[in-house]
């Protein structure tokens, strides 16, 4: 059995230049997802811009008893984003080195919109895997987060122990984990680099609040989004839509982000649009 609590959080890496489209996406020689090993049990993918200009990132988290993909990413076609046949053959791959009898998947979401859920039924009638609806009620039944958005709870792979934190404001169902073994925060698309689109005002400010009480309690290290947006140069993002961003910052932001994050909600309290940060913008969809 492995010891994911040993001299958590453990040493992780993210030494890699993600790839970020090609100018004609129909001749772009990357695969389909990129692969990067972020420890010894975490992996970090993501869909290639050629395939879908959202290029999210997906994360799988292996555990003793069972492993964990968050998101599906933005196309449903196995012919075009294989994401089961990739999955598939991390599981393998970790349980040739880490042999176990009886393995299982959990697919879940950081919330509920079509570039996080696409793949969903890729995992339909897999053995051994369960598949968490995208909806609120579904996301709250089954990992007890009745009182929402007001109780957290914790999800435990094996050993390896996840808090959930209920991060509505982006979108209604948002779930953000924390991970103890690695002490990663994984945001979803309430925090990246990137255009953050607020959907409910005071949802949004609440979350924030409560991931910088978490994170004063916790040794949070990197913050972990869905999505890279910006170009290099402060507060500039390339277009939505945009399929080549050779100008990408690191996905990997701070919890200092989510202080940030704090000022610009309150400086742009009761105005509309967007606004501009230096790695992020706000996008405000009241």
């Amino acid at each position: 059995m492995i010891d994911f609590l040993r001299d958590a959080p453990v040493a992780h890496g993210l030494d890699v230049v993600w790839h970020a489209g090609w100018p004609s996406p129909k001749h772009d020689p990357a695969p389909e997802i990129q692969v990067h090993a972020y420890s010894e049990h975490t992996v970090i993918l993501r869909q290639n811009k050629s395939v879908h200009y959202e290029a999210p990132f997906l994360f799988l988290l292996f555990g003793n008893e069972r492993a964990l993909l968050l998101d599906t990413g933005a196309s449903a076609d196995a012919a075009h984003f294989p994401l089961r046949r990739t999955v598939d053959a991390l599981i393998e791959d970790w349980l040739a080195r880490h042999p176990r009898p009886g393995y299982s998947l959990l697919v879940a979401h950081t919330h509920g919109h079509g570039d996080h859920t696409a793949a969903d039924g890729q995992f339909a009638g897999r053995p051994h895997t369960t598949v968490v609806g995208a909806g609120l009620a579904e996301v709250t039944e089954h990992f007890g987060l009745g009182g929402w958005p007001y109780r957290t709870g914790e999800l435990d792979l094996g050993g390896r122990v996840l808090d959930l934190l209920p991060g509505p404001g982006h979108q209604e169902s948002a779930l953000v984990f924390y991970d103890r073994h690695t002490g990663a925060l994984l945001t979803g698309d309430s925090l990246y680099p990137g255009r953050l689109y607020v959907e409910d005002r005071a949802a949004y400010s609440a979350t924030v609040d409560r991931l910088l009480d978490f994170c004063a309690a916790r040794p949070v290290g990197d913050v972990l989004g869905c999505h890279i947006e910006m170009t290099t140069t402060a507060g500039q993002d390339y277009p939505r839509g945009t399929t080549h961003q050779p100008d990408e910052p690191p996905l990997q932001l701070t919890a200092a982000h989510l202080r940030t994050l704090r000022r610009a909600l309150d400086e742009t309290a009761g105005r509309p649009g967007s606004h501009a940060y230096d790695d992020f913008v706000l996008v405000y969809q009241d």
